[in-house]
């Protein structure tokens, strides 16, 4: 079968090719689905520079993602909840980084699939899995956000974001964003209030929210020392980030994403009933998966960057 891989560490995408690689086992608990759609996330080629080389076992060639949507081929024998033909989104990480979803064929363990949404196209659902579920996990599991909270998010444009502004105004939230000024009417039509970024953010959010923000959450790390300052005094140390554990010497929580089916579950309702939807950045083919990464690694995508499989 075809399939994007990397022989060694690198920084540049010319490090991806397109190769013959063989068919995916399959375990007992396992599934191997036949790949329609894939996304890419920063962390997929942070893992090819070697960044992440003392978190993960890496086993070369590496096949990268994490995000997949498809169709389940065949099924493990203690596999009861999935069967051929399913459509499926998911987070297939696994415990080592070695075959990955940018390929017509992935092996994923059964706790990482769920449903695909009903009314979502594979480009869509395979856009969801790994920034929808940190979205949600950091707003729903970490900061327990309610209908009484004003939260603000850093980085409210880019894919985690997008899903966090959308995801916290469902639970009830009044939704502060930032992002470039060039990006503050796509917060707006998602519902947050935009402000820009950088030098004078306490200022300008204390001057629309004299008493504070009720929590944080850090998805680019570039002004989480100033997120402490932004925070009423009642929420001191309701910060999250995902980007730097330093958040934990302010009290706060740092958030690695994990497979979860009743989380996906719930991201695949919200989706189809029209309280979750999915901006799709760029969509590129399978073999110009390199092209993708140039785009990604270019720090300026709103949205979603999606890899088709055909």
């Amino acid at each position: 079968m075809k399939a994007i891989t990397y022989q060694t560490y690198g920084d540049d995408p010319e490090v991806l090719e397109l190769t013959d690689v063989d068919e995916p086992k399959i375990g007992p608990d396992w599934v191997k689905v036949q790949v329609k759609a894939s996304s890419v996330n920063p962390v997929d080629w942070k893992l090819a520079s070697g960044g992440m080389d003392g978190m993960l076992d890496t086993y070369f060639p590496v096949t990268p993602g994490w995000d997949v949507a498809g169709v389940v081929e065949s099924v493990g024998p203690a596999v009861t909840r999935l069967a051929p033909g399913d459509e499926v989104f998911g987070y297939v990480r696994k415990d080592a980084v070695h075959g990955g979803t940018y390929a017509e064929k992935v092996s994923a363990p059964i706790r990482t699939l769920a449903k695909k949404p009903a009314n979502a196209s594979f480009a869509e659902a395979a856009a969801i899995p790994l920034a929808g579920l940190t979205a949600f996990q950091c707003l729903v599991h970490a900061l327990d956000i309610g209908a009484d909270d004003t939260v603000l998010i850093h980085g409210a444009s880019g894919g985690v974001g997008s899903f966090a502004v959308q995801i916290a105004r469902s639970l009830g939230a009044r939704v502060l964003g930032t992002a470039s000024e060039a990006n503050h009417d796509y917060l707006r039509e998602l519902g947050a209030e935009p402000f820009t970024y950088g030098d004078g953010l306490v200022e300008r959010v204390r001057e629309a929210i004299p008493e504070g923000v009720t929590a944080v959450l850090d998805l680019n790390g570039g002004d989480l020392e100033v997120s402490p300052g932004l925070l009423g005094e009642s929420s001191e140390g309701r910060i999250v980030s995902i980007i730097d554990p330093v958040v934990k010497e302010m009290g706060g929580q740092y958030v690695f994403v994990s497979p979860d089916v009743e989380d996906l579950d719930e991201l695949a309702a919200m989706f189809d009933d029209g309280s979750l939807k999915v901006e799709i950045a760029a969509t590129y083919a399978l073999a110009d998966a390199g092209k993708a990464w140039e785009d990604s690694q270019g720090g300026h995508t709103r949205g979603k960057i999606v890899i088709t499989v055909d």
